[in-house]
């Protein structure tokens, strides 16, 4: 006698083993990287900017189950090429890793976890799955580097609304006079984190509510172009409303119907304007099964798979151990240079300032004048290694740190190379008052590299770690109080004409004892 086996059991019970298998990898990669785990969770749970986070595996597990009749119907195998993109997350968690980059990290960590699917359920099953892998990316925070340009792109809307109000409004850089008060577009302003959650919003919708790529690219540009413009009207009504009121009462209500009112507010314009050209079914199914009904080749037994991933992934953390693990040789202790025309004199306690460099091996802090009256501060940081939060560059150090009384007002042209940036503050308390403006240039050397770019210290980092030989990582910063008769860039450039080239007197230091 013949006992017919129905296809849907075979498939539900294939499915059973293979999920149990993906289920047991990625919770063996989860604890492999559970302290970039525990980083990027503690990210999504105490920023604003990344608050949406919380809610993109939530999205994820609903765009996966929305698709379970679909994939139903299809086979899971495993699938020896997806190893590889295993291995490919594996490399850019390293190389995040070796190079300090969190991005570059979490990028790696959910590349891996997208490759554990790959290679537990296949080519088919991933191909069906192509949209909620892919969004699975939007849980990595992104977007900080879009603040400064947002911040400008703020005030480029606000002062004409301003104008056009009959408010006396002049600007300096991100600092706005306008009236009776001065405002600061800070990062917090830009309206970068309404970007970003429009951004991961946008893409949403744009998957499950259209079908024509065209209109896809056009709801996109909307989602990118009304919230910096929306932010721009905000950032104006604050400071109109604190014109006709006062700076207390306009603040507060801003803070209030930003937070919890304007994004969901714009959220539902933008919604209600495309709703119209949606050309999608929220019936339609996500994919065609019948197209991804292919025939896999080298496949593997389910288990091997999953061990084989689990295996792969655990390579990279101990290589990235071993690469970081290298030490540069430093003096017990080092100090300043005598610099010829310039003398050493105390700090000014009205214009206190400090680069921030947590973790170095070696911090200097010193101030030089001439006989011209100019006056310099010099700031050198040396690290022996880098290594999670003792970095040369990271976000909330150097120049200015998180929470700073100083705030960057403006980029400037490069000096000699290095990164050039005005800021101000208040004079500190019981010096006399008033604003206190600076001018800061800063290097770095890693290796052979001497540059003011934080991209480009990163690279010299990874290129230094893999093939050269450990050296000290160094930051260098020269800053100048600008004052009646004396400008502070011009102070600058004198102190460098005297000191001599950035990356040689960086090494010098480094390498003399005291």
């Amino acid at each position: 006698m013949t006992i017919a086996v129905p296809r849907r059991a075979f498939a539900v019970g294939a499915w059973t083993r293979h999920l149990v298998v993906l289920a047991l990898a990625a919770a063996a990669l989860l604890l492999i990287f559970a302290g970039e785990v525990r980083d990027v969770v503690h990210l999504w749970w105490t920023s604003t900017t990344f608050g949406h986070c919380l809610f993109i595996a939530p999205v994820v597990g609903w765009l996966v189950w929305a698709r379970s009749g679909e994939l139903a119907q299809l086979q899971p195998v495993a699938w020896a090429p997806g190893l590889l993109v295993v291995a490919g997350g594996g490399v850019g968690w390293m190389l995040g890793e070796v190079a300090g980059v969190a991005l570059a990290r979490q990028l790696g960590l959910v590349l891996m976890l997208d490759g554990a699917v790959v290679t537990t359920l296949g080519p088919n099953v991933a191909r069906g799955l192509l949209f909620p892998l892919g969004y699975a990316f939007f849980m990595v925070p992104f977007g900080q580097e879009l603040e400064p340009p947002l911040q400008d792109v703020t005030v480029a809307i606000t002062m004409p609304l301003l104008h056009l109000f009959g408010v006396p409004a002049v600007v300096d850089g991100v600092l706005i006079h306008a009236g009776r008060y001065y405002f600061e577009v800070a990062e917090a302003c830009s309206g970068a984190k309404f970007v970003i959650s429009m951004v991961a919003f946008g893409v949403l919708v744009a998957n499950q509510c259209f079908t024509a790529w065209r209109r896809r690219a056009l709801f996109m540009g909307v989602c990118v172009v009304v919230p910096v413009i929306a932010n721009g009207v905000r950032a104006f009504g604050t400071i109109y409303a604190a014109h006709l009121t006062s700076v207390e009462a306009a603040t507060g209500f801003d803070h209030i119907v930003y937070g919890w009112v304007f994004f969901a507010v714009v959220m539902a314009g933008v919604m209600a304007i495309a709703w119209r050209w949606f050309d999608r079914s929220p019936d339609d199914p996500a994919f065609d099964p019948a197209r991804l009904q292919t025939r896999p080749r080298l496949t593997l037994e389910v288990v091997v798979a999953g061990v084989l991933v689990v295996a792969g992934a655990g390579v990279f953390p101990a290589s990235a151990a071993a690469i970081m693990a290298r030490t540069a040789s430093l003096p017990a202790h080092i100090a300043l240079p005598e610099v010829a025309g310039w003398r050493r004199v105390d700090l000014d306690p009205r214009a206190a300032w400090s680069s921030y460099h947590p973790g170095a091996d070696h911090f200097l802090l010193g101030r030089y004048a001439d006989p011209a009256g100019d006056a310099v501060d010099v700031s050198v940081a040396v690290f022996a290694r880098q290594e999670e939060g003792r970095e040369l560059v990271s976000y909330g150090t150097g120049v200015l740190r998180e929470d700073d009384r100083w705030v960057r007002v403006a980029d400037l042209a490069q000096i000699e190379g290095g990164r050039a940036m005005r800021i101000v503050a208040d004079a500190a308390p019981g010096t006399g008052g008033g604003e206190v403006e600076r001018v800061v240039a800063t290097w770095y050397r890693v290796g052979d590299t001497v540059t003011g770019d934080d991209k480009q210290v990163k690279l010299a980092t990874v290129k230094m770690r893999l093939f050269g030989a450990p050296e000290p990582a160094i930051a260098l910063h020269l800053s100048a109080v600008a004052a009646p008769g004396h400008d502070p860039r011009t102070a600058i450039e004198r102190f460098l004409a005297s000191l001599g080239d950035p990356g040689a007197a960086m090494l010098r230091i480094a390498e003399s004892p005291r």
